[in-house]
């Protein structure tokens, strides 16, 4: 299953490189006109995934979550019923709010890297018996439990970013 994840981690890293890709070359148009009416669906079901994902590790693969993974859950596990229900209304303002719950993931995850590579940097605000410093998968020499959150939360930002404005925008 960790496999699986990581190779979703590497989709997810794919599609924050095309759109940024597509922004830098001025084809982010092209890009919205392209999937546009897609990226609220694909954004949930990165969300989703990340949420399974780590209820799979935590709950079946017995993980136990460190402090670190508890609040890159608080940041993305709301993104699910925020954005599925805005893909079923077809709602393009949730975008925003979308991106900002993300952003907020995103710093949480570089921390809990660093953390990682440079467990020095741990300090007090971790549980003792069970340190945010331990790496408990690692896939392709890179992909850690953090990471594929990070690439999570980079993938939805760049979905809502290209997603088309609502007509009253």
């Amino acid at each position: 299953m960790t496999l699986l994840f990581a190779v979703l981690a590497l989709v997810a890293q794919a599609i924050a490189v095309t759109v940024v890709v597509a922004a830098l070359s001025g084809r982010r148009d092209v890009l919205r006109r392209a999937v546009g009416t897609y990226t609220l669906a694909a954004a949930t079901a990165v969300a989703f995934t990340a949420m399974l994902g780590s209820l799979y590790l935590s709950e079946v693969a017995n993980f136990p979550p460190c402090r670190l993974c508890w609040f890159q859950r608080i940041a993305m596990y709301p993104l699910v019923p925020l954005l599925g229900l805005a893909a079923v209304r077809r709602d393009q303002e949730i975008r925003l709010y979308g991106i900002l719950l993300a952003a907020i993931g995103v710093p949480i995850s570089i921390w809990h890297l660093l953390v990682e590579r440079f467990p020095t940097l741990e300090g007090t605000s971790c549980d003792p018996a069970n340190p945010c410093s331990i790496i408990w998968v690692e896939r392709f020499g890179f992909l850690t439990i953090p990471a594929m959150a990070l690439s999570g939360f980079v993938a939805i930002i760049a979905l809502l970013s290209i997603s088309p404005p609502s007509e009253s925008s």
